[in-house]
């Protein structure tokens, strides 16, 4: 398994990615709680990657990539300084439970260190549907900090 940074050219391949991943997240919830269009997805992260407002990190099987982790920095004075947040992270389910999101997760910590970041955070999907999701989390030393992420359209 190769863990490499995105480039332009991974774009598609990633996108189709998300589109897996908010498609198992309404499957599992039954609720339509997102809009998903390829081509402005792969738009936007064109777009994200090009102004490095987005880190995007690919695992291949050879050259077919398998699963992918998302990163943006942000600030906050709670955090004491900048932060990194991972929005997504997705592993196709023929490869979960070979540690493919281990890597992914390993990569984006060293790539936070890297940024002086002073810590990860997540928002797990759903829970009790993706306990399996939280428990991952936990084993690689996140930990609940409370609350619920909540939104509101503009």
């Amino acid at each position: 398994m190769i863990i490499r940074k995105a480039i332009v050219q991974d774009v598609p391949q990633v996108a189709e990615m998300v589109g897996e991943l908010l498609a198992e997240i309404m499957n599992a919830i039954g609720v339509q709680a997102f809009n998903f269009d390829l081509s402005k997805t792969v738009n936007r992260l064109i777009d994200f990657i090009n102004q490095e407002k987005y880190f995007v990190f690919v695992a291949c099987d050879g050259a077919s990539p398998v699963g992918f982790i998302a990163l943006y920095e942000s600030y906050a004075l709670y955090a004491e300084g900048s932060f990194g947040t991972i929005p997504e992270l997705y592993v196709r389910p023929m490869y979960r439970s070979k540690q493919v999101g281990f890597q992914l997760l390993s990569q984006a910590k060293s790539f936070g260190q890297s940024r002086n970041w002073t810590r990860l955070e997540v928002t797990t999907p759903p829970l009790p549907q993706f306990d399996k999701t939280l428990a991952f989390y936990e084993r690689e030393d996140f930990s609940i900090s409370g609350g619920r992420k909540l939104k509101v359209s503009l």
